[in-house]
């Protein structure tokens, strides 16, 4: 059984990929369940005592939402199902390697500078000393640069610091706003958003996770208030997927 790339929550009609579930969480000591394909109330409590005992492949704690998405899946099948490898390494590895530096700021704020920041731009190719360089799509390079490297494999993404370049330029699946807003499930975690505002400029940033229409992100060269050009890194929760104007690349 392969992860189906859609949320899998309470009330899901699927029986055959419900079982599964039942019986992985059975597998993890988290039952006692039926394995009766129905995903009610204990079979959410079930999958909310699993997220809360286990950590995605970097470290990172699972939200205990009670929704099996691709991250708690990879977790719950680790021994029993044969995974995408770029889906189970290099986005789940990106992802963390991103919830690590939320919270890194600009020194001074505001400037575009700072070890971080400057090490982002870096990756990419640019010198910040002495300019000023927008930096959320050195941020999403850098994070997966880490990750490859963590991996030993090399880094799909077109080196840029490019928004619309990245977009322009990448080999990766473009996901159009019209097809992400009619299938959710094509927007995996570790998926880039691409925002388009016009005359050149973009921003961008790493999908977390979905919540509904919601997205969770976490973004570089923004503030809490989701500007293209603020002064650190966040995990921001207030985007939605059909803010999302040019599309979502996923490697």
């Amino acid at each position: 059984m392969n992860y189906p790339n859609r949320l899998i929550r309470q009330g899901d009609t699927n029986k055959v990929i419900v079982k599964g579930i039942q019986k992985a969480l059975n597998n993890k000591n988290c039952g006692p369940l039926a394995e009766d394909g129905d995903f009610g109330p204990k079979t959410k409590r079930a999958v909310q005592l699993f997220q809360t005992l286990h950590t995605d492949a970097s470290g990172q704690a699972l939200k205990a939402d009670g929704i099996v998405g691709a991250i708690t899946w990879f977790q719950l099948f680790d021994s029993e199902v044969t995974v995408p490898p770029v889906l189970k390494t290099l986005l789940n590895q990106a992802l963390g390697v991103a919830a690590m530096q939320v919270g890194t700021l600009e020194s001074p704020p505001n400037s575009n500078r700072g070890p971080k920041v400057d090490e982002y731009l870096r990756s990419v190719g640019l010198n910040p000393v002495g300019n000023n360089y927008s930096w959320c799509a050195a941020f999403v390079y850098w994070c997966f640069d880490e990750a490859a490297t963590t991996l030993a494999q090399p880094n799909p993404l077109f080196k840029t610091a490019g928004v619309l370049n990245h977009w322009n330029k990448s080999t990766a699946r473009h996901i159009k706003p019209a097809e992400a807003q009619a299938n959710l499930s094509l927007i995996l975690p570790g998926s880039i958003f691409i925002i388009d505002h016009g005359h050149g400029l973009g921003h961008t940033g790493i999908v977390e996770r979905l919540d509904g229409g919601n997205l969770i992100t976490i973004e570089g060269n923004t503030n809490p208030n989701r500007s293209r050009n603020g002064y650190g890194v966040f995990r921001l929760t207030t985007r939605k997927v059909k803010d999302i104007n040019k599309g979502f690349l996923v490697y």
